[in-house]
């Protein structure tokens, strides 16, 4: 497991057009099967943890993930909202957002799939099994926020927000765990 603290990005950004580019890549994600391609714990703000596997629970989420401690979502009694509980983004698109692998932590995910997110194949309340878990989409948003355009620039953000990007939810979905277990890099992802 690797821990990295997240540094000011000083590589240039993706500008539009390159991102326009990969849409065809993107749109080409397997519908079914699809598989993990990297698990990110966020212990605290500005840290990532990217474990080859991880226990992932309703009570915890992604072990060690910061979502458990508190977020930016609660229930009435204060608890962590378990409708934004894991994080979850295209591998294709952050491939073309951030590049190599080593770059994709600090979008703020905790799993990235090469798989169709979009509402058409993974409505809000698919079920779906990943490892010895199991999970649902929840109806929460998914957006690129501030944090994403200082790390991967303002074009990242108006390619996820805006247009094919949102249509399709290229910055990804929610899930929240129904079923305890573990999950590892490689596992393949099954709708219920």
């Amino acid at each position: 497991m690797t821990e990295t603290t997240l540094a000011p990005v000083t590589k240039s950004f993706r500008s539009l057009a390159e991102l326009r580019a990969a849409v065809p890549d993107i749109l080409a994600a397997p519908k079914d099967a699809g598989h993990l391609d990297l698990i990110v714990s966020r212990p605290d703000h500005g840290k990532r943890l990217t474990p080859e596997r991880s226990p992932v629970s309703l009570a915890r989420g992604v072990e060690g993930d910061h979502w458990a401690k508190g977020c930016h979502l609660s229930t009435d009694d204060g608890s962590p909202h378990p409708d934004v509980q894991i994080c979850i983004m295209p591998s294709r698109v952050i491939r073309a957002i951030a590049g190599p692998v080593a770059e994709w932590p600090p979008a703020g995910d905790n799993l990235f799939i090469d798989m169709d997110l979009t509402p058409e194949n993974m409505p809000p309340g698919t079920k779906f099994a990943l490892g010895t878990a199991e999970m649902v989409v929840t109806t929460e948003p998914h957006n690129g926020c501030q944090n994403f355009i200082d790390r991967y620039g303002r074009d990242a953000v108006i390619f996820v927000n805006t247009g094919l990007g949102k249509l399709h939810r290229f910055r990804g979905i929610y899930a929240r765990v129904t079923q305890d277990g573990v999950v590892a890099v490689g596992d393949k992802l099954r709708k219920l």
